[in-house]
């Protein structure tokens, strides 16, 4: 074996075993290190990756959920209450008499709606005044502080063209917040 290992030093690669068992020592010692030192802070850091995501998502939901309570407060500060209802029939109707439209017989009634604390109010009848007072009433109901939809608009064929009345029927609709309690935004969004 001594023979067999002065042979082996003798050839022209010899100088270069030494740096090859260094190289291979230091190859085995990664490997050591990679597969003990490192696997535990990857996975470490994959965990902490990942309840960082964690917390970043429920962050932003809850910034989410803020703004929707935000924006459902500021929807149900414009809906009138039930109480309003019929003072809000006859303040459109006054307002059909400032503009020239004649509003005769405007009926209303509640019905009730799938969302909790709100009833939807409809107010239906029919209309009739010049083409100009009539746009200027439907303009001033749909840019009105209340929450007005006008859910429908039928034009009647009964008057004859030289006649410059036009008669519509109408169907407007708003919601209702419940006045018998006040409630809180969280308990309506809950």
């Amino acid at each position: 074996m001594r023979k067999r290992l002065i042979a082996l030093l003798q050839h022209p690669f010899a100088p270069l075993l030494p740096w090859g068992g260094i190289a291979i020592g230091l190859f085995v010692a990664l490997i050591f290190v990679q597969s003990i030192g490192l696997a535990d802070l990857q996975a470490k850091r994959q965990r902490v990756e990942a309840e960082w995501e964690t917390v970043r998502q429920s962050l932003v939901h809850h910034r989410e959920a803020r703004n929707a309570a935000k924006d459902l407060t500021q929807v149900w500060a414009l809906l009138p209450g039930e109480r309003d209802f019929g003072p809000l029939a006859l303040g459109i109707s006054d307002e059909a008499k400032r503009e020239g439209v004649v509003l005769p017989a405007l009926s209303y009634k509640t019905e009730p709606t799938t969302v909790a604390h709100t009833t939807k109010g409809l107010l239906q009848g029919s209309m009739s005044g010049r083409y100009e007072d009539l746009r200027r009433f439907i303009h001033d109901l749909e840019t009105a502080d209340e929450l007005l939809f006008i859910e429908d608009l039928e034009l009647n064929r009964a008057g004859s063209l030289q006649n410059a009345a036009l008669t519509f029927n109408i169907k407007i609709a708003t919601y209702l917040r419940a006045d018998h309690e006040k409630r809180n935004i969280q308990e309506i969004i809950h």
